[in-house]
């Protein structure tokens, strides 16, 4: 099958049966949000959700968050992976928020990689959720579902996939392409028993051709 046409077949899948695409991640604004992504490196959007309603009560803001060091933040994220350093990290980014950009969130992958904590997944995840920017951010959902349904071919790094995704999705798209690549991955085509029985591209589906 050549490359257009699984890109095809993915895309016109997904605009039929998974019209909106969204985060899974609870929020109310774009500063919730950044801090919300933050959080979520390596660790569920399900666990993230329990403990940001606390955590924005007491640190609603920007403003709020850049006065308290990470020991006042930590207690709030105890039960998140990596807590001690998310919480440096936490503090350490709305302090720049507020120095640097008054307290907004920036609009561009660029400014918010100047964040401490922020890489440019996480960056992309803002730039493209929040300002509809056409930007991929790949986790390892994105980047494991592309390389399986041969979207990617020898993409050995997320920098490399993010590049080959977004040259073939059309610009308007790639946006909820991102949604539509990670929940699949999520509760589809999982790293460990993936279930390829509920999997509507096993016709093509490199992982499924080399597994079965």
């Amino acid at each position: 099958m050549l490359l257009k046409e699984r890109y095809c077949r993915v895309i016109d899948y997904f605009e039929k049966n998974l019209p909106i695409a969204e985060t899974e991640l609870r929020y109310e604004n774009p500063f919730q949000l950044l801090v919300a992504v933050i959080l979520s490196a390596q660790c569920t959007d399900k666990r993230v959700n329990m403990v940001t309603p606390a955590l924005f009560e007491a640190f609603s803001d920007a403003q709020s968050m850049a006065v308290a060091e990470a020991d006042e933040i930590l207690p709030y994220i105890r039960s998140i992976s990596y807590p001690n350093n998310k919480a440096k990290h936490l503090s350490a980014m709305a302090k720049k928020l507020v120095s640097d950009f008054d307290g907004a969130v920036p609009d561009t992958p660029e400014q918010l990689q100047t964040l401490p904590g922020v890489g440019r997944k996480t960056a992309n995840v803002i730039a493209s959720v929040v300002y509809n920017r056409s930007v991929m951010p790949v986790d390892t959902h994105v980047f494991r579902v592309s390389a399986r349904l041969g979207l990617t071919r020898n993409a050995k790094t997320p920098l490399a996939a993010e590049m080959q995704l977004v040259k073939h999705i059309p610009e308007k798209l790639i946006s909820k392409a991102h949604h539509w690549l990670i929940l699949h991955g999520r509760y589809i085509c999982m790293a460990r028993n993936p279930k390829c029985h509920e999997c509507p591209f096993t016709d093509f589906c490199l992982f499924f051709k080399k597994n079965k």
